[in-house]
């Protein structure tokens, strides 16, 4: 016996040994790990300065800053996820913000503002200019936007909320920790205690996903979470969404343009409203920007408007940007030109008696779309101070034209006309439809997407092309209505209904060139008012006065009185 001791002790020494390893893993695996999560590293803060941005139940990449003990954000994400409606003016210096009545003015890197000719004190920088970014206060942010932020410490961090819906919310029922992952050997983001309030965000089977109150959001077991209940958040900011009032009017509108290049034009008034039936606004061509200083022509005449308002006509005076030697951008981008334009178009369009202001600019670069919208909001505040209606002509929308940000000319403009035509031009090099069905109701259906269907007016073409196309070369001809079917008449052209286009299609080779049409008569233009009607546009707008036939207006007519 004495010979196989040895052997025991080894066997009971292998057991032991073999027994503790498998306990020391066991231990390993299923004991909590006291590890610490680096918190700069889970929200990735990398600078000083930097603070990690939770917005709503996500952390996000965008980083906001603090300085002077304040938490600034950069410009540009204030734009994209706070308020669009912050406009820079780096030329002059300016950071501003339009309300319905107000423009709201400081200059970069101060802590004054301007509102309604009084200097304010902020308290603390409005905007601070960091290397080539501006960073704007989000406490002056939150002045005028619905939002919520809370600034936590150790690392800094802001809570931001812009929706308030409801949660589920459980205690903490032992104290316990909030893990950066479910399980017991993911790294502690904090130590939680009992009694603490947590919001539930994703429930698993043994571990749920949890945000606390400093919004630090992590994982802990489900065992440790109870009295669950759903409450919904209340905004503490006290901020009201400012009313932006518009001009409706209670019938629909049916607009005339009346294309006017001289002051003597004002006098074809009577010649060009002769014969036509419905119309209840008409805008002259009158004002015409000359340069970048704001500076325009004008032909108002108040013996014009007085012979419009006898015959039943608001005046809708439209103002363009066609002259070649003005620069949209250089223009709009400076803040004591918009003012002079604004000042100078509104007292000469009060003063002859219209009615109000038609906006007709056009080919806007990219670069000079933000300009050109906070000139829409500026000249709106003036209107709105003035019972001026303000209108804006707007293509067909494209991607290419998202700058002209319909959405927002929907708030502040009264109405916002589609040029429902063009969709071939002169200079395309390519024959086809000046106004499909298809064109039009995409242009229709793409801007109720944005803006109220009753602030919507559809300009229809009185005008057909009549293309020409020799060897590889193609030109075209804008005729009127009663022209172009002249020239199909007497030129022995044939046409077919196009049940696509909804037009009158025909073509014919003359001494070896192709002539194409696609008329725009009574039928096509009936097709169009049809789809405007099922849609319950604000009304219809008519390129130009002089190139309709009679009939057209009783067309327009029953459209009107449906």
């Amino acid at each position: 016996m004495k010979k196989f001791i040895p052997t025991i002790i080894a066997i009971v020494l292998i057991v032991l040994i073999g027994g503790g390893v498998v306990a020391t893993k066991y231990i390993e695996k299923y004991t909590y790990t006291k590890d610490k999560q680096d918190l700069n590293e889970y929200y990735g803060l990398s600078q000083a300065d930097d603070v990690a941005i939770v917005w709503q139940d996500s952390k996000i990449e965008t980083k906001a800053k603090l300085m002077e003990g304040r938490v600034y954000l950069d410009y540009d994400s204030v734009c994209d996820m706070l308020n669009d409606r912050f406009y820079v003016d780096y030329n002059e210096n300016w950071f501003i913000y339009t309300t319905p009545t107000d423009i709201i003015k400081s200059h970069l890197g101060e802590s004054t503002y301007m509102i309604g000719g009084s200097e304010q004190d902020f308290g603390c920088p409005i905007t601070i200019v960091k290397g080539d970014t501006l960073y704007v206060s989000l406490d002056y942010v939150r002045k005028y936007t619905a939002f919520d932020y809370t600034l936590f410490n150790d690392p800094a961090r802001i809570q931001v909320y812009t929706e308030w819906n409801e949660q589920t919310v459980a205690t903490i029922n032992k104290d316990n920790a909030v893990r950066l992952k479910g399980g017991v050997k993911s790294p502690i983001l904090r130590e939680v205690v009992k009694g603490e309030k947590v919001v539930i965000l994703d429930r698993m089977d043994t571990w749920t996903k949890v945000k606390t109150d400093d919004s630090l959001m992590g994982y802990i077991e489900n065992k440790y979470l109870s009295d669950e209940q759903s409450l919904t958040p209340s905004m503490e900011n006290d901020f009201v969404e400012p009313e932006y009032t518009s001009i409706h009017r209670d019938y629909k509108i049916n607009l005339a343009w009346h294309a006017i290049y001289t002051k003597a034009g004002n006098d074809s008034f009577e010649e060009y409203t002769a014969g036509t039936k419905g119309i209840n606004v008409i805008s002259p061509t009158w004002y015409s920007l000359t340069d970048n200083e704001g500076n325009f022509t004008s032909f108002a005449d108040s013996s014009y408007v007085n012979r419009a308002h006898a015959n039943g006509m608001e005046v809708w005076a439209l103002l363009d940007n066609f002259n070649v030697d003005v620069n949209t951008k250089e223009l709009m981008s400076y803040t004591s030109k918009r003012e002079r334009l604004i000042n100078n178009l509104v007292s000469d369009v009060l003063s002859c008696g219209a009615d109000g202001i038609n906006l007709d600019f056009e080919q806007i670069s990219y670069e000079a779309g933000e300009h050109y919208v906070e000139f829409i909001r500026e000249l709106s505040i003036s209107c709105r101070a003035n019972g001026l209606v303000l209108s804006v002509d707007n293509y067909v929308p494209r991607e290419s034209t998202n700058h002209y940000n319909r959405k927002e000319q929907g708030v502040v403009a009264d109405y916002v006309i589609i040029m429902g035509y063009d969709e071939h031009w002169g200079s395309g090099g390519v024959a086809g439809s000046v106004a499909s069905l298809p064109y039009v109701l995409d242009g229709i259906e793409q801007t109720l997407r944005e803006v109220p269907s009753e602030k919507v007016i559809n300009a229809v073409p009185f005008y057909t092309r009549v293309w020409k196309t020799n060897g590889g070369e193609v030109t075209s001809e804008a005729l009127g209505m009663d022209a172009a079917a002249a020239f199909v008449k007497d030129n022995g052209i044939e046409t077919a209904w196009d049940d696509e286009c909804c037009q009158y299609y025909g073509e014919k080779t003359m001494n070896g060139i192709l002539y194409q049409v696609w008329l725009e008569d009574n039928e096509s233009i009936a097709a169009k008012l049809s789809v405007m009607d099922s849609h319950n546009l604000g009304g219809v707008a008519e390129w130009k006065l002089g190139f309709e036939n009679s009939s057209v207006w009783d067309v327009i007519g029953a459209y009107l009185n449906k």
